[in-house]
């Protein structure tokens, strides 16, 4: 079932163009990828879908219903974790939760219990009456984490919800996510870091001048990718680069005298490759080139993304 379907989003301010037709949806129960440059949209993406801003046009289904930031009914459903920081670091953890979540009208015995499962989920409990100023970064984030969750959000929008912590809250965190998927909840994504996409996303979408430019399951995603062999050779190449041109399935380019990429081109099958590299490395010893090694690179989520958007940095 589709907790959040959007549909044909766009917003600009003046003559900036931030979102220009962006679909798609997140089921229960799912981890949703959303993808892109800085710049690229998904931040404005995000921020509507929670209500925060409103589009120029296009729609968002919250549980089939329509939303908008007036209808508050629905703004309960859904929880933010925002990239910066939102929580009061002169307060303790616990107040903290208490603040948050009486908010969202959690009043009682019933925030109390709330709370104390809060501060479960999130390895906070011997800490919950120490103030946040006192807390680790990696602690303020799974605080920052938490109070997203007092009202029982059935969508949860994570902004770069791991940046710039440590190992162990990074995978308390994605502990997280993972129980609150297998409990129901509908959850976005946002991350820079394709390693932990990769293991924690279903689907995912990728957006880059504002406009989606790739959506599927990771799976999918990945069988367009090339992989890539990078065969260290000893120079001179001695015509080795002419004799490999022209072959149907694989691309070989030349990083430099030392080093050749070859790539298998997606739609062929993993036996194509084997006859292939087989006639390479004959070719290799035909022109008595020395090889001195071979490194694999399978496709990775993160090869695909700098395919798509280009390896430019943007600010």
């Amino acid at each position: 079932m589709a907790v959040l379907e959007v549909s044909e989003l766009r917003k600009s301010f003046e003559d900036l163009v931030a979102v220009d037709g962006v679909s798609f949806e997140v089921n229960a129960g799912e981890v949703f990828g959303l993808l892109g440059p800085n710049g690229a949209g998904k931040s404005t993406t995000m921020m509507m879908i929670a209500g925060l801003v409103r589009p120029d046009s296009g729609e968002i289904l919250l549980e089939g219903n329509q939303f908008t930031a007036e209808k508050r009914e629905l703004r309960h459903l859904i929880g933010v974790v925002p990239q910066d920081l939102a929580i009061y670091e002169d307060m303790t953890a616990l107040e903290n939760l208490m603040f948050f979540g009486s908010l969202y009208g959690v009043r009682g015995q019933e925030l109390k219990d709330r709370i104390e499962d809060t501060l479960q989920r999130i390895g906070l409990v011997d800490r919950a009456h120490d103030r946040a100023e006192t807390f680790s970064g990696g602690m303020k984030r799974r605080l920052n984490f938490g109070a997203a969750l007092l009202h029982k959000p059935h969508l949860l929008i994570l902004d770069e919800p791991t940046v710039g912590v440590d190992p162990q809250s990074r995978s308390h965190l994605l502990d997280c996510i993972r129980n609150l998927n297998k409990e129901g909840v509908a959850i976005i994504y946002a991350s820079h870091y394709m390693e932990e996409v990769e293991a924690i996303c279903d689907r995912v979408a990728i957006i880059d001048h504002g406009q989606r430019i790739a959506y599927d399951h990771i799976s999918a995603l990945l069988s367009k990718v090339s992989a890539d062999l990078k065969l260290k050779i000893s120079p001179p190449q001695n015509g080795l680069m002419e004799r490999l041109k022209g072959r149907a399935s694989l691309e070989t380019t030349a990083l430099n005298e030392n080093m050749l990429v070859i790539s298998r081109l997606p739609e062929q099958r993993n036996e194509d490759l084997r006859a292939e590299l087989s006639d390479v490395l004959n070719e290799i010893e035909k022109s008595n080139v020395e090889l001195r090694g071979i490194d694999t690179e399978e496709p990775s989520l993160e090869k695909l993304f700098l395919d798509l958007t280009g390896k430019s940095l943007r600010d």
